[in-house]
């Protein structure tokens, strides 16, 4: 097997353990002091880099390069991954609000510098739920992708990924270069050890700009309004069932 390199994207996110509040502007959550970390599924998609290399050994996958797009405290994301196991980093530094479309395109020129064998990338981030990155990638690079995975490995040159999908399971091979999209059961992340933080401060970590990479990235879309969810009303107790139908029909109106 010939060797491959692993491009790996990260996001910084709002931490998932933190409850999410509406900002006064009511234009998107609020994100000023409140805790921060990378995408759940970033992380899979790290871990499973790692695991590629640690299965195959250093002479097949030789390195791995994390990649984040966002302002300056990104790097404290890819010096996460950096500490799980990623060889060096690459942080787009930005502080405007990215698309997908505009992170695929930033993505698909670092591709384009870097030559990577294969890009792992988390399936969405849990800030925006969008789903659509990978896919984005994939189509501007011409690549093959496998979505959802839930199992990857790479045999003789070919990648395998076993996709999760509404029937149950499917199995999907293609040839290399390949874009990646991991799912939730792909993996269970490790933590980073105290010695490998360390020495993920002394790890390279470069830094571009979009106007770098030659990319644009104005929003092309506007977000009017955010609200939160109305809050849940009680239950009520209701005696009998002729109760329940008259309030269905002349309370909730449903019926």
């Amino acid at each position: 097997m010939s060797s491959l390199r692993i491009l790996v994207g990260v996001k910084r996110v709002v931490d998932s353990a933190v409850k999410v509040r509406v900002n006064s502007a009511q234009t998107g959550v609020e994100t000023a002091n409140v805790k921060h970390s990378m995408n759940p599924f970033d992380e899979i998609a790290v871990e499973e880099a790692i695991r590629l290399r640690e299965k195959h050994g250093k002479d097949v996958v030789q390195e791995i390069i994390a990649v984040s797009c966002g302002p300056a405290k990104a790097q404290e994301t890819l010096r996460t991954a950096l500490a799980m196991g990623a060889d060096r980093a690459i942080h787009v530094k930005t502080d405007d609000n990215l698309e997908p479309l505009s992170v695929a395109k930033l993505l698909s020129k670092i591709v384009g510098e870097e030559k990577p064998s294969l890009v792992i990338l988390g399936k969405q981030a849990i800030d925006d739920d969008s789903n659509q990155t990978g896919q984005m990638l994939a189509g501007l690079l011409n690549w093959p992708q496998a979505t959802f995975a839930s199992k990857v490995d790479i045999k003789d040159g070919v990648l395998e990924a076993v996709r999760e999908v509404d029937g149950g399971l499917e199995t999907v091979s293609s040839s290399l270069p390949a874009v990646v999209t991991t799912d939730l059961r792909l993996n269970e992340p490790r933590y980073a050890s105290l010695p490998n933080i360390m020495k993920a401060k002394k790890k390279p970590l470069k830094t571009v700009s979009p106007a770098d990479l030659g990319v644009d990235i104005r929003s092309r879309l506007q977000t009017l309004k955010v609200t939160e969810p109305a809050k849940r009303q009680g239950g009520k107790m209701v005696a009998s069932v002729d109760e329940l139908l008259d309030k269905l029909r002349n309370e909730a109106k449903v019926l």
